[in-house]
């Protein structure tokens, strides 16, 4: 961590980031355990679901964006061999004016790939156009066999071990999880060799996860944010507020000249949660990593935590009968995403 840090000015000491001056970014960087340095904000680039299933990715539909991110002055961007879109991510890459040394580029271990974790990193380094990933995160304690035809029995301890041989063999600069929750994290602490240096889970207003983050701090592992806006943009009228018109995120976004979901993304960072908004539209992209340039009082921090209802967006309940499932049961589970909707 000591060359990492050498290059680098401390700043805003009340969330422990460093500011890099030699990687043209504008977010500054979160030490992880292992002495890597990880961007506060990155690029998702997953596109989510339509009728048919998970969503097809067109023809430069993520390349575009993570070019235009990087261009903007994001330095992370994160994206799984499950989102069929890392080809386009080193495209992406490639085509923008910075150069890869300064990208912090996270990819996830798919559920269908948990029994040969060297052969599927390498899968992706290959679809990425790169010789390393900077973070390199199982995506679900839950396995899938390779075809999707059904569960997979995998132990998550077994999945690691292949995680922490990435590690040393150097095609992974750092490793972690995503969607585990505490019991599965104290197992995992209880029984590796590397500690994981990230958990990545859903965080936002109406899921704040506090006991998680405190755990995390706790053992020293960063936490990163997916689904960082909630349901700022929910038309259904079933999640808890706040929407993108809400009153009080109105009124603070006012306060401080800034736009609703750019308070929303700086009240997490602010709580030293790494989040990872997406966006295909460029000038989104560029507001979304605006937030650097002010802070968030204490009472108005204390105003958004009121938000939290410990409501989950992302609550893949139709895994519920594998074995790790990671999350709250359903008395009645929700039909599978990722098969096209039942007519």
């Amino acid at each position: 961590m000591f060359l990492a840090v050498l290059a680098c000015l401390l700043i805003v000491l009340n969330f422990n980031y460093i500011r890099c001056d030699t990687d043209g970014g504008k977010a500054p960087r979160i030490p992880l355990n292992d002495g890597n340095l990880m961007p506060a904000i990155g690029l998702g680039t997953f596109l989510g679901f339509d009728e048919n299933g998970q969503k097809q990715v067109g023809d430069e539909e993520v390349e575009r964006p993570v070019t235009w991110a990087l261009n903007a002055g994001y330095r992370m961007i994160d994206t799984a061999s499950a989102y069929h879109n890392e080809e386009q991510v080193g495209k992406g890459i490639l085509k923008s004016n910075v150069p890869r040394e300064q990208v912090f580029i996270v990819t996830k271990l798919g559920l269908n790939e948990q029994r040969d974790v060297l052969q599927s990193l390498r899968g992706s380094l290959k679809r990425l156009n790169t010789s390393y990933v900077d973070l390199y995160l199982i995506h679900n304690p839950v396995a899938l066999k390779p075809d999707h035809s059904g569960f997979d029995i995998i132990d998550y301890l077994d999945t690691w071990k292949g995680m922490e041989e990435a590690k040393r063999l150097g095609l992974a600069k750092s490793i972690g999880v995503s969607n585990f929750n505490i019991s599965q994290m104290e197992r995992l602490l209880s029984n590796c060799e590397i500690r994981p240096a990230v958990l990545q889970v859903e965080v936002n207003l109406n899921l704040a996860q506090n006991k998680l983050q405190e755990f995390t701090k706790r053992e020293n592992i960063t936490l990163m944010a997916y689904t960082p806006f909630g349901s700022l943009f929910d038309k259904t009228g079933v999640p808890p507020p706040p929407r993108i018109d809400d009153a009080t995120m109105v009124e603070l976004a006012k306060k401080y000249k800034k736009k609703v979901p750019q308070i929303a993304l700086r009240y997490l960072v602010q709580r030293g949660i790494s989040p990872i908004p997406k966006s295909v539209r460029k000038e989104k992209i560029e507001e979304n990593i605006d937030i650097f340039d002010f802070e968030l009082t204490e009472p108005d921090m204390i105003t958004l935590s009121q938000f939290n209802k410990n409501y989950r967006v992302v609550w893949p309940s139709f895994w519920q009968e594998h074995p790790y499932y990671p999350f709250e049961r359903k008395e009645n589970p929700d039909n599978d995403l990722f098969k096209p909707k039942p007519k």
